[in-house]
């Protein structure tokens, strides 16, 4: 029972180690490797920016442009919030 114990403690820390592990990466500049940042990248694809309309299909279609953006540039769900929040105009 002890060594059930154990291994599923070892399975958890290692499972919290590879998540923080990823997440660095995943918010570490890409220009490490010579590429610019996910922030760049997704900057030049020119994204709508959110005003805060009352509008359901202009806040959709905000969405829409945005995920879309996301998917083109392979971005990781750790950042999109990040990214997503800097778009956000008068709010």
């Amino acid at each position: 029972m002890q060594g059930l114990v154990q291994a599923m403690q070892t399975q958890a820390f290692t499972q919290a180690a590879l998540q923080a592990q990823l997440e660095a990466q995943a918010q570490a500049p890409a220009q490490d490797h010579g590429g610019p940042s996910i922030m760049e990248r997704f900057k030049r694809m020119t994204p709508p920016s959110f005003k805060g309309e009352s509008d359901q299909l202009m806040a959709e279609s905000w969405l829409r442009e945005t995920e879309k953006i996301f998917r083109a540039i392979r971005c990781p769900d750790e950042v999109k919030v990040t990214i997503a929040t800097y778009m956000l105009q008068n709010c």
